[in-house]
């Protein structure tokens, strides 16, 4: 079971509290988290990655075990604490101003 947090944004948007479980089948990769979060929650598909690409949005952030992971190729392994449901998945909105 990975855990996942999301931004109090997108929560409101697949509305769900807290955090969020998913069973993801084989290697847990971002891809695959993401895959499954927008499989379980069709409003958020769009929200975090585009929709032709698949590229992380802009002001989105990827975060585990204290590690920032939002540049690492979609395909990499996540680190094992989340796989093994120890650790969250973070999904950030990052903020940016003048």
């Amino acid at each position: 079971m990975i855990r996942v947090v999301l931004p109090a944004h997108l929560r409101t948007l697949a509305r769900v509290h807290g955090e969020v479980e998913l069973d993801v089948a084989g290697q847990v990769t971002q891809r695959s988290v993401l895959d499954a979060l927008e499989a379980r929650y069709p409003a958020l598909a769009g929200t975090i990655r585009d929709h032709d690409r698949g590229a992380r949005r802009a002001f989105i952030r990827f975060f585990a075990c204290e590690q920032d992971l939002s540049h690492q190729p979609p395909d990499a392994p996540l680190p094992e604490a989340v796989a093994s449901g120890a650790e969250p998945y973070l999904i950030v909105g990052a903020m940016a101003g003048g």
